[in-house]
């Protein structure tokens, strides 16, 4: 059992390094479920499917999948953790470099610009959401308007989480849109 786990481990590893995410590692996958004799063309052709349909990256999911058929749970977290090792590593990497370079001045200058271009990208997508948010082909919709200030000043002042403002939101949008 043990081996199966590390050789999930290590497939799903390769997987992640040698693979650009998506549907690039689709012959990856197929090829190290094949080749260890863990499933068939059928059970890959399920794998596929079931990995596509649900929410989140193709990668973990078809891990999740793949370890799970192969040794059960800790199969699928044993090939989960061989997926994410490339992410990890390489965050990893980045926060120790960051760490030792935090006070350099080349560090300073990269900040210098990194940190006004990363607010532009998030302004950018919030005028691109509000637009379509709350702009309609007849005009502006006011009712928009008031939930979102209604949401912010609800995360802002009064501090309440964000899955019950989503909830609060979603009940004043099916309301006040006439969905029901």
């Amino acid at each position: 059992m043990l081996e199966t786990l590390a050789q999930l481990f290590f497939a799903f590893a390769k997987i992640g390094f040698t693979s650009f995410g998506g549907t690039s590692m689709i012959p990856l996958i197929m090829d190290e479920m094949s080749s260890h004799g863990w499933m068939t063309a059928d059970d890959l052709t399920n794998l596929i499917a079931i990995a596509e349909m649900t929410p989140g990256s193709l990668g973990v999911n078809c891990a999740t999948f793949a370890g799970t058929q192969t040794a059960g749970a800790i199969g699928g977290l044993a090939a989960v953790l061989g997926v994410l090792s490339p992410t990890l590593t390489l965050t990893l990497a980045a926060a120790v470099f960051f760490a030792k370079f935090r006070e350099s001045k080349v560090m300073g200058y990269i900040m210098r610009v990194v940190k006004p271009l990363c607010i532009g990208m998030i302004v950018e997508v919030l005028l691109s959401l509000s637009g379509s948010t709350y702009l309609t082909d007849t005009g502006v919709s006011f009712m928009g308007i008031a939930i979102g200030l209604l949401c912010f000043w609800l995360l802002q002042k009064r501090k309440m989480s964000v899955p019950k403002v989503i909830g609060i939101a979603a009940a004043l949008g099916i309301v006040g849109f006439g969905v029901l």
